[in-house]
């Protein structure tokens, strides 16, 4: 059975990084240090599971008052195009709407666009680099 919750626990801390890492630091080539950041600490993290295996992690922060910061959304490669990443941003956006947040940001790997403009998502800027990795950003109102 797949489901996503907030990560409540320090196992689910934990399970969460270690998507992160497999993605972003062993697949993307992201040095850990980039990828484990101060916001770490202030986000409410997220994390999906296929029965006890952890699956995909996302964190969410609150900035302005009104404002929630999707990122490190991030699935296993033999979960990708399963809708993970659909049930993933479900439960993201249902916590900043549970905030009234007026909005949500993220910075969009660029292979990754797609997927967020049909979750309704825009593009708000040109392409950029982050870790080396072309992004741009993307926003959606409530």
């Amino acid at each position: 059975m797949v489901f996503a919750k907030i990560v409540e626990t320090k196992k689910e801390l934990r399970d969460a990084f270690f998507v992160r890492e497999e993605v972003f630091v062993k697949e993307q080539g992201v040095p850990l240090p980039l990828e484990k950041d101060e916001y770490d600490k202030e986000a409410t993290h997220f994390v999906a599971y296929n029965g006890e295996a952890p699956i995909a992690a996302g964190r969410v922060r609150i900035f302005d008052g009104n404002i929630a910061k999707v990122d490190r959304v991030c699935v296993l490669p033999d979960f990708r195009r399963k809708q993970i990443g659909v049930l993933m941003m479900t439960h993201l956006e249902k916590f900043a709407k549970g905030h009234q947040l007026a909005k949500v940001k993220l910075n969009a790997q660029t292979h990754a666009i797609p997927f967020y403009e049909k979750q309704d998502y825009v593009i708000t800027s040109p392409e950029f680099l982050d870790s080396g990795i072309p992004h741009r950003a993307m926003e959606k109102e409530f």
